[in-house]
C-alpha cells in the first residue's frame, strides 16, 4: 500500500520498523528486498523488535548487514533469549514478582552481534522508542549507549524487566508507538518505507475466546495510532507499507501470535516477506528510486 501527499520539502528516506516479537522476522525479509534494490535509508526508527532489527541495519545498511541480522535470528531460533522450563520461569516470576525472563541473554546477544556500542558510531542515524513509566510518555533514544536503549525499547511487560536509565524506568516502546511513522515525518522524511510484522495485513474481528480479548484490545490501540499517523500524513510525503507475505488466517485472535517463544516459523516468515516485499517494490516502481 502506498500513500502520497502533495509536493513539499524533506528529501530524506526513512525505514520505520514496527514491534511485534517473534513476528518481527518478517522485517528481515523486507530489509533484504529493499537493500537488494539499492533503496538505502537516511534515517531508521524502530520499536521493540523493530529496534533490534533497525539498530543492526543502521550499523551496516547493506545486504551483508542483513546477513548479519539473519544470523541473529538463526541464533534466536536455535537458542532463544526466552529459554527456560516452566519451572525456571515460575521461579523467576516468584523471585522478581514482575517478569518471567532475565534480560541478560538478550543483552549478550546484542553485544555479540552489534559492531558498534553507541548511536554516534552507526552508519545511518537511528532512533528507538520506549515507554517511560514515571512520565507515562514515549521517550526517543538517539544518543548514548545503543544496547541499553534497544533493551529499553524491547522490555515487554511481564516478560522482561523494565530498564533503568538515569533514574527513569522504561518498558516496551510498543506501548506508546508500535509503528512510529509520525517520528519519521518529524525527522524530515519525505519517503517512508513501513516494515511491520504482518498483523496490519489482517482485518480485526470481535474476540470469540478469552485470550483474544486482550489481543484485540491491544491491536485496536496500536492500529489506532498508526491510522492516525496515516491520516495526518503531511503534504509531500510518500509512504510505502510493505506486505509481509503473511499467509495466516484473518483476525488478530490467532493463538500462534501468543507463542512468543516459538521461533520455528522464522525462516519461512523471512522468506515470505522477502518475496512479497520484493514483488511490491518491483510492481510499484518504488525500487526505481533507490540510491
Amino acid at each position: 500500500m502506498a500513500a502520497t501527499g502533495m509536493p513539499g520539502e524533506g528529501g530524506r528516506t526513512a525505514f520505520v520498523l514496527g514491534g511485534g516479537g517473534v513476528l518481527g522476522a518478517a522485517e528481515v525479509g523486507m530489509l533484504s528486498a529493499l537493500l537488494e534494490r539499492g533503496i538505502r535509508p537516511d534515517v531508521i526508527v524502530g520499536t521493540s523488535v523493530g529496534a533490534i532489527n533497525g539498530a543492526l541495519v543502521a550499523a551496516d545498511p547493506t545486504p551483508s548487514g542483513v546477513d548479519r541480522l539473519r544470523a541473529v535470528w538463526a541464533e534466536l531460533t536455535s537458542e532463544g533469549v526466552f529459554a527456560g522450563s516452566v519451572l525456571t520461569r515460575a521461579r523467576t516470576l516468584v523471585r522478581t514478582r514482575t517478569h518471567l525472563h532475565a534480560r541478560e541473554p538478550l543483552r549478550e546477544l546484542l553485544t555479540a552481534h552489534l559492531p558498534v556500542r553507541t548511536f554516534a558510531e552507526l552508519t545511518v542515524p537511528f532512533q528507538c522508542v520506549a515507554a517511560s513509566i514515571e512520565r507515562a510518555a514515549e521517550h526517543w533514544f538517539d544518543h548514548g549507549d545503543l544496547v541499553e536503549a534497544v533493551l529499553a525499547s524491547c522490555a515487554v511487560p511481564g516478560l522482561l524487566p523494565p530498564v533503568e536509565l538515569d533514574g527513569e524506568h522504561y518498558l516496551d516502546g510498543g506501548l506508546v508507538h508500535s509503528i512510529p511513522v509520525g517520528r519519521a515525518v518529524a525527522l524530515g522524511a519525505d519517503t517512508i518505507y513501513v516494515l511491520h510484522v504482518g498483523r496490519i495485513d489482517r482485518p480485526l474481528r470481535p474476540p470469540a475466546r478469552p485470550w483474544e480479548v486482550a489481543t484485540v484490545a491491544f491491536e485496536i490501540a496500536r492500529r489506532h495510532r498508526f491510522a492516525a499517523d496515516l491520516a495526518a500524513l503531511p503534504a509531500g510525503v510518500t509512504l510505502h507499507v510493505l506486505p509481509s507475505g503473511n499467509a495466516g488466517p484473518a483476525g488478530a485472535g490467532d493463538l500462534r501470535d501468543l507463542r512468543y517463544r516459538d521461533f520455528s516459523a522464522v525462516p519461512g516468515r523471512i522468506d515470505r516477506a522477502h518475496v512479497a516485499a520484493g514483488d511490491y517494490l518491483d510492481r510499484s516502481g518504488a525500487s526505481e528510486g533507490g540510491t
